[in-house]
């Protein structure tokens, strides 16, 4: 072992020097070496063939004005002086009295007719007479329909005097109260409140209830007895 690896050696070193005498020989190293020139292009730029313009036509020339010809004066010869009018022939006038021919007479105009009267003609109507608007009379109102009040006055109501409240006597309590009832057609009392009060709650109260109890002479409008609504006065005096 120790004598083949140093002829190994030496034999892979003499395959490297004829390789590389080989490549000496070739050209292939050189090729290598050697740089290659760069290699110049040129361009030419070849501008474009422009399209030939036909030049624009002359302007036709102007038209030519001729001159006007020359006025020629022309002499006008005078015109000729009117002659005179010759002077008239006489002429011989005849006797009238013989030549005169006789006249004819002309016969008188006629008469206009005159139109017969008619028999039968209607005489003229007579004016229409004038036609009278009477006048209106205003009519008078109806009466106002005579209205009778509600009362509680009546005797025959028999309607009881209020009950004066103790505690108000105590406390000398007194005053008058006003109160508003609606009497109905048969004289009872359909509604009643407080119209006018006393000052004290107490007095008030008796009094409503008391107008509220009591019977009525119903109140009338034209003789018929309709609902009516009525003040009555109820007074509350300690004796």
């Amino acid at each position: 072992m120790g004598t083949q690896r140093p002829l190994f050696v030496a034999g892979s070193v003499a395959l490297l020097h004829v390789g590389a005498v080989w490549a000496l020989q070739s050209g292939l190293a050189q090729r290598i070496v050697t740089n290659p020139e760069p290699q110049v292009l040129m361009a030419e730029f070849v501008e474009p063939q422009r399209p030939q313009v036909a030049p624009p036509p002359p302007p036709p020339p102007p038209p030519q004005v001729r001159a006007a010809p020359p006025v020629r004066h022309v002499a006008v010869a005078p015109a000729p002086a009117p002659r005179p009018a010759p002077a008239p022939r006489p002429v011989a006038t005849p006797d009238p009295a013989q030549q005169a021919p006789a006249m004819a007479t002309a016969p008188p105009a006629p008469l206009p007719p005159v139109a017969a009267p008619v028999a039968d003609a209607a005489p003229p109507a007579p004016p229409a007479p004038p036609v009278v608007v009477a006048k209106a009379e205003p009519t008078a109102a109806p009466p106002a329909p005579v209205v009778v009040l509600p009362s509680s006055d009546a005797e025959y109501l028999q309607n009881e005097k209020p009950a004066y409240p103790s505690l108000s006597r105590k406390l000398r309590e007194q005053g008058k109260v006003v109160v508003g009832v609606l009497i109905g057609p048969d004289g009872s009392a359909q509604k009643a409140h407080i119209h006018a009060s006393s000052g004290f709650d107490r007095l008030d109260q008796a009094a409503l209830a008391t107008a509220q109890r009591w019977r009525y002479v119903p109140g009338k409008k034209g003789g018929v007895a309709t609902a009516m609504w009525f003040n009555v006065p109820i007074d509350f005096v300690l004796e």
